[in-house]
């Protein structure tokens, strides 16, 4: 077997199981164990009910006294039965699961594992997994892998797939030279995989995670570098003479820019007119001001008679930056002509777009991938602007060179990043950062709470809907996972449907709804028909709901402070106050005391750097930032070290072999080779 045989060379894969693999980004053997563990979990010896402590993850075995029964509520399915084992009874409840019914009967000796809870109804369970005897105890034996999958595919399987592939193929060929893994202390690539899947403990685990970590890192400062050298320092082919209308920008704005933004717009400025491309990167937190500096490099070009383009990650923000910046040039009088193109515009829509952009009727385009797609030609484009830019690629900001001479760029991101990590991440990259937030803002209302809050929360949640507001609930789950005590957005958002009235409008939101689905309820939410929308980390991406005053986050011990500093940033974004309530779901003194840093500053840059302070290799299996750079398994908060020394290795490859020639960097050579035009883009 060979990692570049179809992934149904496994034994027991066939055309079905492939396609639900190919639904994961799986179709080869070698897509198959980079598809790395979620997390691992070791399966405890059950214990009686008596035993058993009040909020706590455990395995029962008992035997079944009634029958499941299933109960359609006016919102969802139930499925509910009992347990006894002598010493006490459980509650046993499911959501959407009637087919546990015609699996499991009254009678049946079963060990049941989930978080238990001692109620006011008695000891009960929501969700909890059940398994025969004969089933269950082969998994105490050792750590199970637990793998993120969708649609039909079953974690026994999967496992088993793993296994076969890691067994069949010649593991011995290692990309990374002997000398560097040496002096870094690097697992070999055979070790490595095999630990990383079925690890014999958590040293031995800790280890291979290491060696993959660095390697993520090493491959994506290579190819940064390798981009930065290929293109040094382009000549500046554009006159930008005119500044009046960005003046005029500046001077109709209803308050004056701060300090921090006055300071990077004479970067950018100074950047459009010298004698070099503008290459920046501009960091600020939420709300701090970047789009209006984006709005008048925008109208400097316009000016001068050349194109400008800002490429936003959905469809619903670039519709929000077209209103922006509509209101805001005709506030200021400038002409320049505003143009949308995203993939949902009609065949006629987009016709009629591409022509304007041709013909430079079009000054300005917002839009999102669309705007690098081929059809696209423009006429003199001088400015891209990507915003939030992390969730592009280095490749993709390229493609933008194809559509003439090669632009400025100028890219923003809200992600706060520390100095120091930011100058290795964004190596091909000038770095502004706007580091101070417009006064007058009302300061949002914080607190981190446990578990037992949550009917307080719920009554706030039912009280601020009544005046008129709306809420974000984020979890860090989409459903229910295998093993992985943590709230998730299906569930909870009916478990918050049961508890607030009918008239409450809550939603879902989350990364595995097509685009479509996502941009239309973003829309929703917007107008105000969602009153409460349960989503993932998705909608840290920057759309502006003025009427949101409540951020909820469940589980938020599993989130790296900066993230939740960036969910934060979701509200407070309108006149009324705002409020945001961490809950903290760990009942870990420690990590309820980290998560007070956020009571203690809304300043995203220190944030930033107590966070990479306080995270060490005890997170690594926590939420991973959602909003950094889209590494597998790395995390630049936990990682810095190893960042720091892929950055030292990259480095001193391009320094002895700037084009990859050596016969000890042959496998370095091939790996990028392979990376080369694959979806595998280097992301920032």
């Amino acid at each position: 077997m060979r990692e570049e045989d179809r992934i149904t060379a496994i034994k027991g894969i066939g055309e079905k199981a492939a396609e639900e693999l190919q639904k994961m980004g799986i179709q080869s053997v070698g897509d198959l164990i980079q598809r790395y563990p979620s997390r691992y979990e070791r399966y405890e010896e059950p214990v009686s009910v008596v035993e058993a402590k009040d909020g706590t993850v455990c395995a029962i075995r008992g035997m079944l006294t009634r029958s499941l029964e299933n109960k359609r509520t006016a919102r969802l399915m139930l499925t509910t039965t009992e347990l006894s084992d002598g010493t006490g009874r459980v509650r046993l409840t499911w959501f959407r699961m009637p087919y546990l019914k015609n699996q499991w009967h009254r009678g049946d000796a079963v060990i049941v594992r989930g978080r238990f809870t001692r109620g006011q109804f008695g000891p009960s369970m929501e969700q909890p997994a059940l398994f025969s005897e004969a089933d269950y105890q082969p998994l105490t034996a050792e750590r199970q892998p637990v793998y993120a999958l969708g649609g039909k595919l079953s974690p026994k399987s999967f496992r088993k797939w793993m296994r076969q592939a890691l067994d069949g193929l010649d593991l011995s060929r290692d990309p990374l030279p002997a000398d560097m893994r040496r002096r870094y202390g690097l697992a070999e690539r055979n070790f490595t995989l095999r630990e990383i899947h079925f690890p014999e403990d958590e040293r031995q685990l800790l280890h291979a995670r290491g060696r993959l970590v660095f390697e993520e890192f090493f491959w994506f400062i290579l190819g940064i570098r390798r981009l930065k050298n290929a293109r040094e320092r382009d000549v500046n082919h554009f006159s930008f003479e005119k500044i009046f209308w960005a003046e005029n920008l500046k001077n109709s704005l209803p308050y004056d820019l701060t300090g921090a933004q006055q300071r990077v717009w004479e970067e950018i400025r100074r950047d459009l007119t010298g004698e070099h491309l503008m290459n920046r990167l501009v960091q600020g937190d939420v709300g701090s001001g970047k789009t209006v500096l984006a709005q008048m490099a925008l109208a400097m070009a316009a000016e001068n008679g050349h194109q400008g383009a800002i490429m936003a990650p959905t469809e619903v923000l670039a519709r929000q930056h077209l209103e922006s910046f509509r209101k805001v040039f005709e506030a200021a009088g400038i002409p320049a002509e505003c143009v949308l193109l995203t993939g949902s515009l009609t065949a006629k829509e987009k016709r009629e777009a591409l022509r304007k952009i041709a013909s430079h009727e079009a000054d300005i385009i917002i839009g999102t991938h669309a705007l690098i797609q081929e059809k696209v030609q423009y006429d003199d484009l001088a400015v891209v602007v990507t915003d939030e830019q992390h969730r592009f690629g280095v490749n993709q900001r390229e493609a933008f060179s194809g559509k003439g001479e090669r632009p400025h760029i100028l890219v923003m991101s809200a992600t706060p990043i520390p100095r120091t990590l930011a100058i290795i991440l964004y190596g091909d990259l000038d770095i502004s950062a706007v580091n101070e937030l417009p006064g007058g803002r009302k300061k949002i209302k914080n607190a981190v709470v446990d578990t037992s809050y949550r009917p307080k929360a719920y009554a706030f949640l039912k009280k601020q809907v009544e005046a008129g507001r709306q809420a974000y609930v984020i979890c860090p789950l989409v459903e229910e996972s295998e093993g992985l005590d943590a709230e998730n957005v299906q569930d909870y958002a009916e478990k918050l449907r049961m508890a607030l009235p009918p008239a409450v409008v809550i939603e879902t939101l989350h990364g595995r709804m097509k685009p479509k689905e996502k941009n239309e309820r973003m829309e929703r939410f917007l107008r105000g028909e969602i009153h409460i929308l349960v989503s993932t980390t998705v909608v840290e991406v920057g759309v502006n709901v003025p009427n949101a005053t409540v951020m909820m986050v469940e589980n938020a011990e599993r989130f790296g402070l900066a993230a939740l500093h960036q969910l934060r940033g979701r509200v407070g974004r309108g006149e009324h106050q705002s409020y945001c309530i961490f809950v903290d779901g760990s009942g870990d003194p420690a990590k309820n005391k980290r998560l007070q840093i956020l009571n203690q500053s809304n300043d995203g840059f220190r944030i930033a750097e107590e966070d990479m302070k306080l995270r060490g290799p005890g997170d690594i299996f926590g939420i991973r930032q959602s909003g950094e750079l889209a590494f597998e398994l790395a995390d630049i908060f936990t990682d810095a070290a190893l960042l720091q020394q892929a950055s030292e290795a990259a480095a001193q490859v391009l320094q002895e072999d700037p084009e990859l020639v050596f016969p000890e960097h042959a496998g370095i050579r091939a790996h990028m080779d392979r990376m080369r035009g694959t979806a595998n883009d280097i992301n920032l």
